[in-house]
């Protein structure tokens, strides 16, 4: 594995096309362009592309005809279809790709789909880099980003420039559809703490202790985090407000889930969260803080499925 720091040096202008430009995808692609490198964009949203219109950046009509014009694709939407869509599609990438172009996939997707993505680009000429990315909304606006990266070395050599642009951590996993098996761990450790927060608040709730107390003395110890530090005071003050929208985490939940069945391992913690999720899901906060696991265990009885 090779670690870097958001310290090193910026590399020189390239032409960029962008695909994703949402709540993460609309800081990052300001990260490249303020670095100097010159944006394109196909959008499938009307709002986004006027959006990336009036900013400024060149709009092209289908994803292989972006890719004619540019030298790296980065693209950062939401699932596994969707890359594929983007990237092999019948209007994808490929379709216009000279060997030689570089496509970075910042999205969350199955590890196995990443591999089956990059083999497809390599019988192309084309270079494919996972790169998921942890820190949410506010690490995409402040660069501060944790990005896991699964490429060919040499991919990883010509994408880790612009990586540096985006986050504070970049590290090489190895190859392709490792980083997003990273980040998949990722999700693990960062849920299953937050379905943790839920229950501990509700126990305590249950004992007549005060919330708030019961997160400082739970942040003095060992039991410190920095997700009890975020979603604890979300759950004391019943602030279910979205920072990420559980409906993400739901997503790579099922992701997680099916490559631990792919792999044929049992992880308990894993599959009674996943069930947490979705009953989540079903009340219909998917749009909602993921913080809401609280509210699921105050349901006790989840409602029949649709």
């Amino acid at each position: 594995m090779t670690a870097s720091t958001a310290s090193d040096s910026r590399p020189g202008s390239l032409r960029i096309g962008v695909i994703g430009l949402g709540t993460m995808g609309w800081p990052m692609a300001g990260h490249l362009r303020a670095a100097g490198h010159r944006l394109a964009s196909w959008a499938r949203s009307p709002e986004r592309a006027r959006r990336a219109a009036e900013a400024g950046i060149e709009l092209y009509a289908s994803p292989a005809e972006l890719a004619r014009g540019v030298q790296v694709v980065v693209t950062n939407v939401t699932s596994t279809d969707d890359v594929e869509q983007v990237l092999l599609g019948e209007q994808g990438v490929v379709h216009g790709a000279a060997a030689g172009l570089l496509c970075i996939d910042h999205s969350t997707i199955a590890p196995q789909g990443a591999r089956r993505i990059a083999a497809e680009l390599a019988r192309r000429g084309v270079g494919f880099v996972d790169a998921p990315v942890s820190g949410g909304e506010r690490g995409a606006r402040d660069a501060s980003l944790s990005i896991m990266v699964g490429a060919a070395p040499g991919d990883f050599e010509r994408a880790l420039p612009l990586l540096r642009l985006l986050g504070s951590t970049v590290t090489h996993m190895g190859a392709c559809g490792s980083g997003q098996a990273t980040k998949l761990c990722n999700q693990l450790v960062q849920v299953v703490t937050i379905q943790a927060i839920a229950e501990a608040t509700r126990l305590a709730a249950a004992e007549g202790v005060d919330a708030q107390r019961m997160l400082q003395a739970l942040g003095a110890g060992f039991a410190g985090s920095r997700m009890l530090d975020l979603m604890g005071p979300k759950m004391a003050s019943r602030d279910f407000a979205a920072g990420i929208q559980a409906r993400l985490h739901a997503k790579d939940f099922a992701l997680a889930l099916a490559a631990a069945e792919h792999d044929g391992l049992q992880l308990p913690a894993l599959r009674v969260v996943h069930e947490q999720l979705q009953q989540l899901m079903r009340h219909g906060w998917g749009n909602d803080d993921t913080s809401s696991l609280l509210r699921v265990l105050e349901q006790g009885r989840q409602p029949p499925a649709a």
